[in-house]
């Protein structure tokens, strides 16, 4: 059972949410927030599998919930699903930073919204590649400050988990890694969360921002 956190200060846009997802077998809806501060401690007495999680809240932003969210050793198993009415901002891509898996806009329809839902719990990004190439065009190519921990691990990467973080990326899924690689999704999966726990990366949405950031990839090798 997947057990979601519905956070969004308008509660018409909640109940629509949780419309949707009462209607699942596999889906249960364990709490809903108005704001960031509210989730914090919804999330920690429920332990959800996914937070969908409204970019802008009063008391405590999306930004904000995620950070927190993500830094907390007792939330690890919360995935941190954006919800946003603009598409790819400024705003997502800093809570991607922030330890997000992915984001989604509230006009998506039902039967990809649910898709999605099922796609971050398993701990995949919702990252799609047309996503990626535009979080390197607009964000990740530009100058900024180098976030708390950028980089470190990068010299304990085994070459092929360096090749299997560069095609992550890429925005390729585990069985076109596994593919390009010649090995299984199965040892494909196993580099990748070797990667991730060498880079301190939460899931594979900040590891992509990792390797863009930390300069394992480029945007003219991308």
């Amino acid at each position: 059972m997947i057990r979601v956190l519905l956070v969004d200060d308008q509660p018409l846009i909640r109940s629509g949410f949780r419309a949707l997802l009462d209607l699942e077998d596999d889906i249960e809806v364990v709490a809903e927030a108005a704001n960031g501060k509210d989730a914090l401690e919804l999330a920690k007495e429920h332990l959800p599998e996914i937070a969908l999680v409204d970019i802008q809240m009063p008391v405590m932003d999306g930004i904000e919930t995620t950070r927190r969210i993500a830094a907390d050793p007792a939330l690890a198993g919360v995935h941190v699903v954006i919800l946003t009415n603009y598409g790819l901002d400024e705003y997502v891509f800093d809570a991607l930073r922030a330890g997000a898996a992915g984001f989604l806009v509230k006009d998506i329809l039902p039967e990809d919204f649910l898709h999605s839902v099922r796609v971050a719990a398993r701990g995949d990004a919702l990252l799609a590649p047309s996503i990626t190439r535009k979080l390197i065009n607009r964000y990740i190519t530009r100058p900024l400050p180098t976030a708390p921990g950028t980089g470190t691990g990068l010299e304990e990467l085994t070459g092929r988990e360096r090749e299997a973080v560069v095609l992550v990326a890429h925005g390729l899924p585990n069985d076109e890694i596994a593919d390009r690689m010649v090995i299984s999704p199965l040892t494909a999966k196993t580099h990748i969360n070797r990667a991730m726990t060498k880079l301190h990366a939460r899931d594979r949405a900040q590891l992509v921002v990792l390797a863009y950031e930390s300069g394992l990839v480029t945007p003219r090798n991308s």
